[in-house]
């Protein structure tokens, strides 16, 4: 936790390209594998990964990596390949089975290139096909090797897909459906028989008119208006912890994990202000929010969890005032999905700062335009990036915060 965007910078292999991963989900919404987001149309990026065995361990690590069930697990990271650059290089001798190589759909699927597909296919490779049209003879060639099929359900329209659906079926691919929106298109798939989503329905909220915070959450409610008293103390706030007495444990477990690089065992919440700090208090308060109470996916959290440490280094190296402000922003832009509340009547219950709360409704001042910056920059929106840092920062940025989030991830789910 200590980490701050000075210590990033250097420490690690200097990646100089733009990157960042999308998730792509089971029918369970647990994560599968990641898309590589990445800006180099050429392919160049692709090709040096023969010669930085540094950067391919990144991949294989960083960008790979998922805590699920309190383990971290490498998952296969999806990387796109145009066909000039099949045809023009040499595939990198990338690991089997932490790479599937996916051919965009408006490639030109000449002869050669499906002589070349099918070679890489012979060499065992994983191969993915994007952008599939059915009334496009071009994509024939290839139904018999390629292994998944994305699927642009928005493109290609809900109601069409049943009757594409049946024609696939003696190709007996895995089905991915690319572009899910909302949870109503992700049940609507789930029931078609798609293996493997993408899209950001996970990040859309389905409001309750008039739910409120319940369980534990109202205890974490009552700690965040207590710790945003000047006159509040380390007792005050351990006597409200204690209304909850396995949550004041389990942050207890989390503040004593690696992800926060303590040397000695902290005991008590008194004990951990004494030692750290009333704002550290505030940010494991904040930890516990973005926490799912069993109702919501883990990636879910994950990615609170990540978009707040990356607002967080983005305002330290920018030198914004009040970075931890910025992480809480990121983490708590979520909030809504997690709780299914609308983020404008979610505010009227979160006791934050007015200029917090209009960085989260309207994306306003220092606070909402990082936010905003970091939304762009998972998304893999890079041209819409204000540059507020050189390029590689960002990158760099965002790796850590992907470790950062793993790593917490782990404490969470031991805890």
């Amino acid at each position: 936790m200590a980490t701050t965007g000075k210590d990033i910078d250097g420490g690690a292999e200097d990646i100089q390209v733009l990157m960042a991963r999308q998730p792509i989900y089971t029918k369970s919404q647990d994560v599968a594998a990641f898309e590589l987001l990445f800006r180099d149309p050429k392919g160049s990026f692709v090709e040096g990964l023969a010669d930085k065995d540094a950067t391919l361990g990144v991949l294989q690590g960083t960008y790979s990596s998922v805590s699920q069930g309190g383990e971290v697990h490498n998952l296969p990271c999806f990387l796109k390949v145009t066909d000039s650059f099949l045809l023009d290089h040499d595939m990198p001798d990338l690991p089997r089975q932490s790479f599937v190589i996916e051919i965009l759909g408006h490639s030109k699927f000449s002869p050669a290139l499906v002589d070349r597909v099918k070679d890489l296919a012979s060499q065992g490779y994983r191969l993915a096909l994007a952008d599939y049209d059915p009334t496009d003879e071009r994509f024939a060639p290839l139904m018999n090797t390629v292994h998944v099929l994305k699927i642009d359900i928005q493109k290609l329209g809900l109601d069409n897909l049943p009757a594409i659906l049946q024609k696939l079926r003696p190709y007996q691919l895995e089905l991915l459906a690319d572009k899910v929106e909302t949870k109503e298109e992700f049940r609507l798939c789930l029931e078609m028989g798609f293996e493997l989503y993408m899209g950001y329905f996970l990040s859309k909220p389905e409001p309750v008119k008039g739910k409120k915070i319940t369980g534990n959450k109202v205890v974490l409610i009552q700690l965040l208006a207590e710790l945003q008293r000047p006159n509040a103390t380390a007792q005050s706030v351990e006597e409200i912890a204690l209304n909850d007495p396995q949550l004041t444990y389990r942050i207890l477990r989390v503040v004593n994990s690696a992800a926060f690089n303590l040397r000695r065992e902290i005991t008590s919440l008194s004990h951990a202000i004494a030692l750290l700090g009333m704002d550290q208090i505030r940010r494991w308060v904040m930890l516990f929010m973005a926490n799912s109470d069993g109702n919501k996916p883990d990636d879910l959290t994950r990615n609170m969890l990540q978009r707040g440490r990356m607002c967080e280094l983005v305002a330290e190296m920018t030198e914004r005032e009040e970075p931890i402000n910025h992480f809480i922003v990121g983490l708590l832009s979520q909030l809504d999905v997690m709780m299914d509340i609308e983020m404008k009547e979610l505010m009227d219950q979160v006791p934050l700062r007015q200029d917090m709360k209009d960085a989260l409704v309207s994306r306003t001042g220092s606070m909402g335009q990082i936010l905003q910056e970091v939304e762009h920059y998972e998304r893999g929106e890079f041209e819409h990036l204000q540059r507020l840092l050189e390029r590689h920062f960002y990158e760099m940025a965002y790796r850590h915060s992907v470790a950062w989030s793993t790593q917490v991830m782990q404490a969470l789910q031991a805890a």
